[in-house]
């Protein structure tokens, strides 16, 4: 029941691509869709003094700074979808035209600080900012009462990668390499326009619908910047399995997101990620130490080419990491390229079981170190 729409900014993947048509950004957004400063400020609402019909500041939201809107006035909420750290996420149904979105409530008590109110800003903007691009979730708009903060964007009601394919029970490496197209491509949308995405992991992802060739969609911009041209971030963000070891060393860039997508690659094909330990201190120091396992079973039945885009993602070098837009061309990745047809080991299936049962118990998120 996804609203998804086809429309979207053609992105080159490479140099000898045509460029983009132009992009006109809204006046709330980056001026520059590549290369953004800095997140741009929120629209101040009209001053009373220049308004014909003055609202008093008590009726104007502090985080949105415009006029408090009643939701049910716009939208029937419904069931409830699911429930986290910060807020519930609601199927919600537009009255004036009775279509289906997700409507994310976020209590005001859970942002007691300018931070956490600036963090949601930003990601409103970035929603704003990446809306209507492929395998990016449709922002509706953000609406603010004297309790909550929604936002409302597309209803991606197909469930979480991990999943799907589990419920499916087999799949090939053309699959995994279709799957991982989509991933990567979202990478390469968000370094084009200008965004880190810093929390990249299949929680993330969702399916539009249930049909079998439903796409992926990224969801979760929480985490995310806009990239500030010659800056080095050093806050440590992320989920524990997929950080880059550049961020543990609070020394990094972009290059981060395309590891995030290699470790995803790594456990599509071997069930289980690539540095593994029982804490989030023996994560960290097994990605710290770096021993990528390519050879231990199931990779002998993995096809060469999969296991070469696996280690230029996870290239410990960001220098030397291969970019998105690189990823996207290699042979394996390709559309029409050469990843195999023959499904892959039912034991990569049970891992990725375990693995997804586990995670669901552990919850190994980090917290945000300033």
């Amino acid at each position: 029941m996804g609203l998804c729409f086809t429309k979207s900014q053609d992105i080159p993947i490479s140099s000898s691509d045509s460029p983009p048509r132009p992009y006109h950004p809204k006046p709330s957004q980056p001026h520059h869709p590549a290369y953004p400063t800095r997140p741009a400020p929120v629209p101040q609402y009209s001053s009373p003094s220049l308004s014909r019909h003055p609202i008093p500041p008590s009726q104007i939201g502090p985080i949105l700074r415009k006029p408090y809107v009643d939701i049910t006035s716009i939208y029937v909420l419904d069931k409830e979808l699911g429930r986290g750290q910060f807020g519930v996420t609601y199927l919600c149904t537009e009255r004036s035209t009775g279509r289906k979105y997700a409507c994310k409530s976020i209590s005001r008590r859970k942002l007691p600080t300018d931070k956490d109110i600036d963090d949601v800003r930003r990601e409103i903007l970035i929603l704003e900012h990446l809306s209507g691009q492929p395998n990016i979730v449709e922002f509706k708009g953000a609406y603010e009462d004297r309790q909550n903060l929604h936002l409302v964007m597309e209803l991606c009601s197909g469930g979480e990668l991990f999943d799907r394919i589990i419920t499916k029970g087999v799949y090939s490496e053309r699959e995994a390499a279709k799957i991982c197209r989509q991933i990567v491509n979202v990478v390469h949308v968000c370094h084009f326009m200008g965004v880190m995405h810093r929390d990249l992991k299949p929680e993330n992802f969702l399916l539009v619908s249930k049909a079998e060739d439903s796409p992926l969609k990224a969801t979760d911009f929480g985490l995310s910047v806009f990239i500030e041209e010659g800056k080095v971030y050093r806050d440590i963000v992320g989920s524990a399995y997929y950080v880059a070891p550049e961020v543990l060393h609070r020394n990094y860039g972009k290059e981060i997101d395309v590891w995030s997508a290699g470790v995803i690659l790594y456990i599509l094909l071997c069930g289980s990620p690539p540095f593994w330990a029982e804490n989030e201190k023996g994560i960290f120091d097994a990605i710290l130490e770096g021993k990528l396992d390519l050879e231990s079973a199931p990779w002998p039945t993995v096809s060469p080419s999969a296991k070469d885009l696996i280690r230029k993602m996870l290239t410990r070098d960001p220098r030397k990491r291969i970019t998105a837009a690189q990823a996207l061309e290699h042979p394996w990745m390709k559309e029409d390229g050469v990843a195999s047809d023959r499904p892959i080991s039912s034991a990569v299936l049970t891992r990725i079981k375990q693995f997804r049962a586990m995670n669901k118990m552990k919850k190994l998120a980090l917290k945000v170190i300033s």
